[in-house]
């Protein structure tokens, strides 16, 4: 559970609904980090920038991109 409330995703702007249903096809719902980023949308764009580029720039195998992500939310104590 979220130390933050995130967003309601039905009344973000539609760039970020797109987003969350994106999640939701892969994932089953929109990512909590992602609804608490939501909260202000230029955050918002910039964090899904930076994992856009990250995934693109081919320098990180996408294996590892995944136990970065659960090592990372491991440390911060949230469930993944």
């Amino acid at each position: 559970m979220a130390r933050i409330d995130g967003v309601n995703p039905e009344e973000v702007e539609t760039y970020i609904r797109k987003v969350f249903e994106s999640q939701e096809k892969i994932w089953g719902s929109p990512l909590l980090n992602h609804l608490v980023y939501a909260r202000r949308p230029s955050i918002f764009r910039g964090a899904r920038a930076m994992w856009t580029g990250i995934s693109t720039s081919g320098l990180i195998d996408e294996k590892l991109q995944c136990l970065l992500n659960r090592r990372v939310a491991m440390l911060n104590k949230c469930e993944f």
